[in-house]
């Protein structure tokens, strides 16, 4: 079942956060706020970092849409803190400032409906609105990295939803023109637009 157009499960659960020190994270006290959620199967693996330090290089972007970046994976905080510890060019990720929970009892991700068989999750990203609503989510396999870019323009795109009510057409992006959800303001739109 998808979770798009719930409630996002709320959890509790230690996390590294952007200075390095230990606290129990809870998602709904991002509330007020967008928030980005992204699963991805342990530290100290290879497509992993590359995100990671993706999102953290984006994290500027993210911030300047009152964006918050979450990571998690089934690791420990104790690992996660390791993994910032090392340096990028021996296979860490350095320090990261967004924060990364721990789930080592798998509960967080099997909420989310990220969670294999093996024990570890699922490529799972998620925007969350200010309410608290999930209004996107996307799961790759473990070899498929996300674009951070499609992540940033569906961002700009519910905030552009809400903001104007026009809806988002297949490839918007930021500055280009939306639609009128009725069927008039579609026929509008594909008119001008047929080629």
């Amino acid at each position: 079942m998808t979770l798009v157009t719930h409630e996002a499960p709320d959890f509790t659960a230690q996390a590294v956060m952007p200075d390095n020190s230990f606290a129990p994270f809870t998602l709904s006290h991002l509330r007020g706020h967008y928030t980005l959620l992204f699963f991805y199967p342990l530290d100290f693996t290879f497509v992993c970092p590359s995100e990671i330090l993706a999102f953290n290089r984006a994290l500027p972007q993210f911030q300047g849409k009152d964006c918050q970046v979450v990571g998690v994976s089934v690791d420990s905080h104790f690992t996660h803190l390791a993994w910032k510890n090392t340096p990028v060019n021996q296979g860490g990720i350095g320090n990261v400032q967004f924060p990364l929970v721990a789930d080592l009892d798998k509960s967080i991700a099997k909420a989310y409906g990220v969670l294999l068989e093996a024990g570890i999750a699922l490529r799972g990203l998620f925007l969350i609105d200010r309410e608290g609503v999930i209004r996107h989510a996307v799961v790759n396999d473990l070899p498929l990295g996300r674009s951070v870019d499609e992540a940033l323009r569906m961002v700009d795109a519910l905030q552009f939803f809400e903001q104007c009510g026009d809806v988002c057409p297949a490839n918007w992006k930021p500055g280009q023109e939306g639609m009128k959800p009725t069927n008039e303001g579609v026929a509008s739109y594909l008119a001008k637009h047929a080629n």
